[in-house]
């Protein structure tokens, strides 16, 4: 930017600005040297030239210059005319002062000459402003009783008590005290005081417990509270603020710095304005409210004292209303059924946990009887169980009661440390310190004694106790036998085992008392009348009756502590966020020690010894390990559709999943209660060995079963691949069908090694067979059932090392670890004893087979006629596999079915090849009768669902094809030989040469032209 760009030069003569800017600014330098430009201009070879363009730019500057004069020639005149006003204004001022002094002193000078005078005529104005000040109090007094009764018929209570204050303390002003007039005024006031005190007692007693016009609302479920007060130099918190979880205030509740309806009427001042300023509730700000009312009025301790005797009856009226409410509630929904809720319209508080876990039916869809829940003999009743009604109906009425009462705690916190901030600050004189109670338990007793007894920790331990008492109501506990019976036990078991690790120092058993007698508070002289009045000590005979819970609950006893631990353990951590650490040990202790000693000392030992001996029952019971007769049934997968579970294991499933249901309930002690489960089991699995010990004991199938060799043949087994168990699994991989009969065949060699088989080492009772079909199924299903609760542990664990560690008590999660490990191995031996089973069935099968076919070996078959039926052999084999297997059809599922039935025709192909050596000669109608048997056989075993008929077909074509070669020539057999060598092995068409049969010539060298033709 030039330094000619501010000038003001015309639009018209915008080319001047051009020409400036072609001027060099050195001519506009502060300090210019002409030198520079003579030198130049002398030394120019155009000197004129120069000399003309310097003139063409003095016109131009000239011009400019002209411009800029023209353009501030108005400014300069004006500025110019306004000097000249301020001199003139200045010249006037100057003589107006002159004067102004003048006139003072004259002024000075005539009021020093009536000093006196003024001063006379000013003390008699100001005696008279006070005279007549007083008259106009003295007046405004006789009016201010009907205005306070005005004004607490309007419940403007904190107006009433300003009212109140600033009138006595005007009676008590030297000018009044003498005025006869005035002292029936003075004594209504003093009934007035004692008449305000006690509606606003009552009005906070009303809001203390959520009955007032400005209480909370009542139905929030899920609320976190966080409460954080300031405590100003007047004695009143600045503020209080509330955190709903779900953010749902009621219409009173709404935050609002306007001043509410009840100081409406009030004189403002800094208490008002504090309350305008505050972001609290409108219900909280009416506790303040109450609370600054009182300490004007100077009855704190009165106060506290009068609240301290009222807090028992009217918590247990609170509870005993709330469970009415409740009882008409349920009445009203389900009239037709009374307080017997049905067990489906529970709430599944382990919903998902246990998988489709449901109690069974009496029935199932197929018609037959379900006899596993009878024989389970639980030690609770559907109504008690886990997920029956007895368990929500008291779930549901504690959470209900405990909601009500944390909204109770909520604003005795809000009072508690109001009062004792405000006696802090000031003592009522009126209330001696000598009357106070001597309260031991208190955190603080001189601060109990000067707000009259009540504190946070009152409050608290009063509401624990009656919800104690309600628990052990519904639990049907005393709380003095409970405490006893724990202190004893565990006296016993530090006795037996000494352990210098005691978790949140809850091992000293039910040391806690909760319910304390109200101690006598002396009240002060204004408070008897309040007494006569209705605040008189209630509800002495209150505390001595129950709580009727009994009128909602199905049932009630030990067994519904599982319900009521959440939430206890809810309740607690919500009155724990709400205290100061002053008083954090009563959110320690109390209520939820109660209930955590009550479930380690009784419930638990409980537990244990009566699903102990379920269990026990439900294992030594006859019918136990009975399979079910079922006719003409098939084989389900699922339990509710009738799979045939036997009756003692599907009760100890049964139970072991309500023991889970307990643990799931109460994640805390989910260690202890799955430790049980492992007991019940480890018993339910010794049974079962015993029973399948009892089925197979001395027969060849489990002496065999036990063999090195027969295990690696069951393991190379193809078929073995849908064995429940480990060792199945990791040989899963691809198998051709020679491998198979590879395998089949060296099972063979070695059953027909056993020959002869004897009858008595075989297992003749069907009842036995379909024991261990039934076993192998009932224990794949129990080894199902324990993986899921493995899973269910671990979820436990980890809910209750969260809880643990939200309360600095860890659980033993390696320990937890290990017990997950264990149910695992336990699956794995269930699994190991239903495949043990499913192998000694396969074996058993196979034996038979071998001891019916063994036959072959000693009959003759030199027949001279050609018979029309099988042998009998084999038709009483055909006839004894297909009643097997229509006997055993229930209780497997078909691929186990046809693992079991899966060696016979293997077996029965081998063992007659085999037969054949032990043969000496054998006829045409020999070979007929032994090809119609292996006709007979396909038939019978081919109509066997669970047998591969394909494979069956293959094997015995195979046999008959072997038999079929007797009746060819040698030359034609030696053909056959070299066409299909591959097709039985040399020993075997050795022994086609070696058997006689009558008319067929075998030459001498006939074995070696076959070896020949083999070892080509």
């Amino acid at each position: 930017m030039g330094i000619f760009d501010g000038l003001p030069v015309p639009p018209d003569k915008s080319y001047l600005r051009e020409d400036l800017a072609r001027i060099d600014e050195s001519w506009a330098a502060a300090r210019f040297d002409s030198l520079p430009h003579v030198v130049h201009i002398v030394t120019s070879k155009d000197r004129e030239g120069e000399v003309q363009a310097l003139k063409e730019q003095s016109d131009i500057i000239e011009d400019v210059v002209d411009e800029v004069v023209h353009a501030y020639h108005s400014g300069f005149n004006k500025a110019i005319q306004n000097y000249s006003q301020i001199l003139r204004l200045f010249s006037e001022s100057a003589e107006s002062i002159s004067v102004l002094k003048t006139d003072l002193a004259e002024a000075k000078k005539c009021l020093g000459a009536r000093n006196k005078q003024l001063h006379q005529l000013w003390s008699r104005s100001v005696t008279l402003r006070h005279i007549i000040s007083l008259l106009d109090q003295i007046e405004g007094i006789a009016k201010v009783p009907a205005h306070i009764e005005k004004l607490i018929a309007e419940k403007q209570f904190y107006a009433a008590v300003q009212l109140h204050v600033q009138s006595a303390l005007m009676l008590e002003r030297e000018g009044l005290q003498t005025v006869g007039a005035l002292q029936d005024v003075r004594s209504e006031l003093t009934k007035l005081r004692g008449t305000l005190f006690y509606k606003i007692l009552e009005d906070l007693h009303a809001h203390l417990y959520n009955k007032g016009d400005y209480s909370s609302c009542d139905g929030h479920d899920d609320q976190s509270y966080s409460m954080s007060d300031e405590v100003t130099k007047d004695g009143y918190a600045s503020s209080v603020r509330i955190n709903r979880g779900d953010g749902a205030l009621k219409e009173s509740g709404v935050l609002s710095h306007h001043v509410p309806h009840w100081l409406s009427a009030a004189t403002p001042d800094e208490f008002l304005e504090a309350v305008k300023k505050s972001d609290a509730v409108l219900h909280v700000k009416y506790l303040h409210t109450m609370v600054e009312c009182l300490c004007k009025l100077g009855k704190v301790a009165a106060a506290g004292a009068m609240i301290c005797q009222r807090l028992r009856p009217t918590i247990h009226e609170i509870i005993t209303s709330k469970i009415k409410a409740h009882a008409v509630l349920v009445n009203l929904s389900h009239p037709e059924k009374g307080h017997a809720k049905s067990a489906a319209t529970t709430i599944q508080y382990f919903k998902g946990q246990l998988g489709n876990y449901h109690l069974p039916n009496n029935q199932r869809q197929n018609g037959i009887a379900f006899s596993g829940a009878n024989l389970a003999v639980s030690p609770v009743t559907p109504v008690m169980g886990p997920m029956g009604a007895a368990q929500s109906a008291a779930r549901e009425l504690l959470i209900s009661i405990l909601d009500t009462l944390v909204r109770v705690f909520e604003n005795h916190v809000i009072v508690g440390e109001l009062l004792e901030s405000k006696a802090s600050q000031q003592v009522d004189l009126n209330t001696p310190r000598s009357a106070m109670p001597d309260v031991s338990w208190n955190t603080d007793s001189e601060g109990s004694q000067v707000s009259g007894g009540y504190n946070i920790g009152i409050s608290l331990t009063v509401l624990q106790s009656e919800c104690q008492q309600l628990i052990c109501e519904i639990l049907r506990a005393t709380p003095e036998a409970a405490s006893a019976d724990a202190s004893v036990q565990t006296a016993r078991h530090a006795s037996k085992n000494p352990s210098k690790d005691k978790r949140d120092g809850s091992e000293d058993g039910l040391t806690f008392a909760f319910r304390f007698t109200d101690s006598t508070v002396s009240i002060p002289n204004q408070g008897v009348d309040l007494i006569r009045q209705g605040w008189s000590k209630k509800g002495s005979n209150m505390l001595q009756e129950g709580y009727g819970s009994a009128a909602i609950l199905p049932e009630q006893g030990i067994y519904l502590v599982a319900a009521l631990y959440r939430p206890v353990v809810q309740f607690s951590d919500k009155v724990a966020s709400m205290l100061s650490e002053k008083y954090s040990q009563f959110g320690n202790d109390g209520l939820l020690s109660f209930v955590e000693n009550f479930v380690k000392d009784h419930f638990l030992p409980t537990i244990f010894v009566d699903y102990r001996k379920s269990v026990q029952q439900a294992i030594s019971s006859p019918a136990a390990f009975r399979p079910r007769a079922i006719a003409a049934a098939s084989y389900t997968p699922y339990v509710g559709k009738g799979r045939p579970v036997l009756q003692g294991l599907l009760a100890v499933d049964l139970l072991a999943k309500e023991v889970l249901g307990w643990a799931n309930a109460m994640p805390r002690f989910a260690f202890e209660l799955v430790k049980y489960v492992q007991t019940f089991l480890e018993r339910a699995y010794e049974r079962c060995r015993t029973s399948y010990m009892e089925a197979v004991l001395e027969k060849q199938c489990y002496m065999l079963v036990g063999r090195h060799d027969v295990e690696s043949l069951l393991r190379l087994d193809p078929a073995s691949v849908c064995l429940p168990n480990s060792f199945a699994q990791r040989n899963v991989k691809t198998a051709t069908d020679g491998d198979s009969v590879e395998v089949e065949t060296q099972m063979s060699d070695l059953l027909l090694g056993l020959r002869p088989i004897k009858q008595e080492n075989l297992i003749r009772d069907d009842n036995k067979l379909i024991l261990l079909a039934s076993l192998s199924d009932s224990l794949e299903y129990v080894a199902d059932s324990i993986e899921r609760f493995g899973k269910i542990f671990s979820t436990a664990c980890i809910h209750a090392e969260e809880e643990g560690s939200k309360k600095k008590t860890p659980r033993r999660s390696e320990t937890s670890n290990i017990t997950a490990r264990d149910l695992a191995s336990f699956a794995d031996e269930y699994r190991k004893l239903a495949t043990d089973c499913l192998k000694v069935l396969r074996i058993e099968m196979q034996l038979e087979t071998v001891f019916h076919m063994q036959e072959m070996s000693s009959r003759e078959y030199m027949d001279d006629q050609d018979a029309e039926e099988p042998d009998d052999f084999i038709i009483s084999l055909t006839a004894q596999i297909t009643r097997r297997d229509e006997a055993i059809a229930p209780f497997v599922a078909g691929l186990k079915r046809s693992y079991i039935f899966g060696g016979i025709c293997g077996t029965a192909a081998n063992t007659s090849l085999k037969a054949l050596a032990d043969m000496k000669s054998i006829n045409l109608f020999g070979v007929q009768q032994i090809c119609r048997n292996s006709i007979a056989l396909e038939q019978a075993l081919a109509a066997i669902p669970s047998i591969d008929s394909e494979a069956l077909q293959l094997r015995l074509d195979r046999v008959r094809t072997y038999f079929e070669l007797l009746n060819l020539p040698f030359e034609a057999l030696l053909a056959f030989i070299a066409d299909h060598d591959n097709l039985f092995t040399a020993e075997e068409y050795a022994i086609l040469l070696k058997v006689h049969v009558p008319g067929r010539d075998i030459p001498a060298d006939a074995q070696d032209r076959m070896r020949e033709i083999l070892s080509r």
